[in-house]
């Protein structure tokens, strides 16, 4: 077979043999003409309004200290209804939003029977400033540390239900929920809203992002889709360097996940595209439910959908975690992979 590549105007032949060389050298080119513009856009933060509520009342103070000597400030909710617990959930905040701003996603959940815990992670409303970190709306595996925390004090609590926990999050809380969740058994069930994973995400944009710096159209059409992913994980690479972190890869714990998942997305999200939704939900196993929520950007499902949204919640909640008669899953024992 005869590779072909389009060079400028001219048109190249090139043996399967130097394939190879062929590809490492153009990756060597793309990598150091335009890896600088791939990590600033990465590092780009979002433009959409963040969400933040007011204290609840009833609510419990939490304090959570972390390994690294930082306090995490977090608020225990407790159900309304009239007869016994159902449940305990553990609410992701989504990125730059406050622990109350669980109050609109949860009011039906609370009135249903189930307690919710919110905690805002470092460097998010009252918890403790890392003064190495700046968070962006990539999750890293110093969030995931802090969620991990919020998870050990939620099992370990005198109260604690022995069955486990749920877990609720939005967007980049939904993210790092289902990475703590990879390794922890007693996550019995998952709902996210808006959820993504780095490199699923970034890989379909790089193409487009070089296509505005470069000309050289024809050479751009002559690379495949996964070349591109490469260049874009040299880039996340370099951001991590930089940065002092690492980013796990969540395409990689909701694959593990295996436990009864709920997908909860807008159809109209230009930030998340659905395709990148459906990427997530293909990996994952049964049972699973992915629910396209029309007309909804990102993270706007819940104001499109309405009632519809609260009873779904509650359904999947009481099927999955209040019944609590199932055994608890084997995960795996390795630590979680970078992207």
């Amino acid at each position: 077979m005869i590779f072909w590549f389009w060079v400028g105007l001219t048109v190249i032949a090139v043996p399967p043999f130097a394939y190879g060389l062929v590809m490492a050298a153009f990756f060597l080119y793309i990598r150091w003409k335009y890896l600088h513009y791939i990590v600033r856009i990465f590092q780009e933060k979002p433009l959409f309004i963040i969400p933040r509520g007011q204290p609840i009342e009833g609510a419990e103070d939490v304090v959570i200290p972390t390994r690294d000597n930082l306090l995490l400030k977090g608020s225990y909710i407790p159900h309304t209804a009239s007869g016994p617990r159902k449940g305990v959930i553990l609410f992701g905040l989504e990125y730059g939003s406050n622990r109350w701003s669980c109050r609109h996603y949860c009011e039906k959940l609370l009135k249903a029977g189930f307690d919710v815990f919110s905690m805002e992670l470092r460097n998010q409303g009252e918890s403790d400033k890392d003064p190495n970190y700046e968070p962006l709306q990539w999750v890293t595996d110093k969030d995931l540390a802090d969620m991990k925390a919020a998870v050990k004090y939620l099992l370990g609590r005198p109260d604690a239900d022995p069955h486990g926990i749920g877990l609720f999050g939005i967007s980049k809380g939904a993210s790092t929920g289902m990475l703590a969740a990879m390794q922890e058994p007693r996550i019995r069930c998952a709902v996210t809203d808006g959820a993504y994973a780095t490199y699923t995400t970034v890989m379909p944009y790089v193409r487009k992002w070089i296509r505005i710096y470069s000309d050289r159209h024809r050479l751009q059409r002559a690379l495949p889709q996964w070349f591109f992913g490469q260049v874009g994980l040299a880039g996340v690479r370099e951001v991590a360097r930089n940065r002092g972190v690492t980013y796990p890869s969540v395409e990689k714990a909701v694959r593990r996940f295996r436990r009864p998942l709920l997908m909860i997305h807008g159809e109209a999200d230009s930030y998340i595209q659905p395709a990148m939704a459906e990427v997530l939900f293909t990996g994952a196993a049964e049972p699973k439910e992915l629910w396209m929520v029309p007309k909804a950007r990102h993270n706007q499902a819940l104001q499109m959908a309405g009632d519809e949204y609260h009873s779904r919640l509650i359904s999947f909640f009481e099927k999955h975690l209040a019944a609590a008669d199932g055994a608890l899953v084997e995960v795996p024992a390795d630590s979680v992979d970078e992207v």
